[in-house]
C-alpha cells in the first residue's frame, strides 16, 4: 500500500502552512493588542493617564489573545512626535517560543520579533 500523498513536497507544504498559520495568528493577536490598547487609552485626559490605561490593559488582557505569552511582550505608549493630536501604542513580541522554529529546518521563517503599532486620535475629530 502506497501513501503517495505523504511525499516530501506534501509534508513541506503542510508544515509550512501550519508554521505560517501560527505565526500569522500571533502577528494578528499582537496587532489586536495594540489596537485595543489604543482604544482603551483614548479615555485618558493626558499622556500619563493614557499610558497608565495602556499598562493596565496589557497587564490584564494580553495573555488572553491566541499565541501570546504576555511575559514576552513589551510596549511603548506615547503621544505622537509628528502630530500631538495622535496617541501611539507600539507592541513588540518575542516570538522565539512559538512552536514553529524547529518544525522543519529547511523552511524559511520570518523574524523572531513581531512589532506592531496602532495610532488613535486624541480628543475626537
Amino acid at each position: 500500500m502506497e501513501f503517495a500523498f505523504l511525499s516530501p513536497i506534501f509534508i513541506l507544504l503542510l508544515l509550512g502552512m501550519v508554521a505560517y498559520g501560527i505565526y500569522f495568528g500571533a502577528s494578528h493577536s499582537i496587532q489586536q493588542i495594540a489596537a485595543d490598547a489604543a482604544r482603551t487609552a483614548i479615555a485618558g485626559l493626558n499622556e500619563t493617564e493614557r499610558q497608565t490605561l495602556v499598562a493596565s490593559f496589557v497587564a490584564n488582557n494580553a495573555g488572553g489573545y491566541p499565541f501570546v505569552d504576555s511575559a514576552k511582550l513589551t510596549y511603548q505608549a506615547k503621544d505622537s512626535t509628528a502630530d500631538g493630536n495622535q496617541f501611539v501604542v507600539s507592541i513588540q513580541y518575542d516570538a522565539r517560543n512559538l512552536p514553529i522554529w524547529n518544525l522543519l529546518p529547511a523552511l524559511p521563517m520570518p523574524g523572531t520579533t513581531i512589532s506592531r503599532k496602532s495610532t488613535i486620535r486624541v480628543g475626537g475629530i
